[in-house]
């Protein structure tokens, strides 16, 4: 899992015209399921190329990316339940964020990023202990 600053995914969202938010959102969702996996949590999310789907090509029909946004944030609030880590990621923060601002004032990534760290930064230090 690779841990990435708030801020450049932020800056790189908005350099890159959008191009990054999907990568970014794809990477996101792999490493959400691969953690569970790993930690025998459970599954977190099915494909991650079904979800960059729902917020790419779901457009189309308007729901699947508020649904995608909202499952993603979901996940990462499960991750750190997973790893023990007190409070949680909001998903209805994470869908507000994404509902209230377009993509090329990606706020939601640079929150989901943070949250996403608190998980990665837990598992480091617990593999550091052992």
């Amino acid at each position: 899992m690779k841990r990435r600053s708030p801020w450049g995914v932020f800056l790189l969202t908005i350099v890159t015209l959008g191009v990054y938010y999907l990568f970014w959102y794809y990477q996101a969702n792999r490493e959400l399921r691969d953690y569970a996996r790993a930690s025998g949590g459970g599954a977190l999310g099915g494909s991650p190329l079904l979800s960059l789907l729902a917020i790419t090509v779901g457009w189309i029909v308007l729901i699947p990316p508020f649904i995608s946004m909202y499952q993603t944030f979901g996940r990462i609030a499960t991750a750190q339940r997973i790893a023990g880590i007190p409070g949680e990621a909001s998903p209805l923060l994470g869908l507000l964020l994404f509902i209230a601002l377009p993509i090329m004032f990606p706020l939601e990534l640079a929150y989901a990023q943070i949250e996403l760290n608190k998980v990665w930064d837990h598992e480091r230090q617990a593999a550091v202990l052992v």
